[in-house]
């Protein structure tokens, strides 16, 4: 079975590489999110198994690479080039994906300031939330604080809410 693995290890990267350059440069530029947003999660973390095989099966030359300074100025580039998208995810300042920016904002506002977003009055959404089996405390209870008493997550409840009849 190793002996297998081996053999297969930078075919796998190969052809998983492909799939996550297609993906990621799809995911970039917006197109067919639905489609390759989980592809490009998933599939990268099967790439992790092949990488580490790679390694274990190219071990001597790889440790060469350390002896030269293109490993340490490629590790330090990326390095650099990673820390500006920590610093601004960690600050709240990046870009991020606008539709979390959104679910952030519904969570934390109550049923009376987000019931007309759903083309309801406040008393309707509480209705229609409790309906679906939601704990409703009053309107205004947080949207946030509703999934939590129902043990939900914060996604299924706006996910329910775009479902509802205006």
């Amino acid at each position: 079975m190793y002996t297998m693995l081996m053999r297969y290890a930078t075919p796998l990267i190969t052809g998983l590489f492909v799939v996550s350059l297609v993906s990621g440069v799809a995911l970039f530029f917006h197109i067919g999110q639905a489609y390759f947003h989980g592809m490009h999660e998933w599939l990268s973390m099967v790439l992790i198994l092949p990488f580490i095989l790679h390694l274990l099966k190219n071990w001597r030359p790889f440790l060469n690479y350390f002896r030269r300074s293109p490993m340490a100025i490629a590790l330090a580039l990326s390095l650099v080039a990673a820390l500006p998208f920590v610093y601004l995810g960690a600050s709240g300042a990046g870009g991020g994906n606008p539709v979390m920016g959104v679910v952030r904002a519904l969570e934390k506002s109550t049923l009376a300031n987000a019931a007309p977003v759903f083309g309801k009055s406040p008393d309707a959404l509480k209705a229609a939330l409790e309906q679906k089996g939601y704990s409703v405390a009053s309107t205004e209870t947080t949207l946030g604080d509703v999934a939590k008493a129902s043990s939900k997550e914060s996604f299924q409840l706006i996910g329910d809410l775009t479902k509802l009849d205006p």
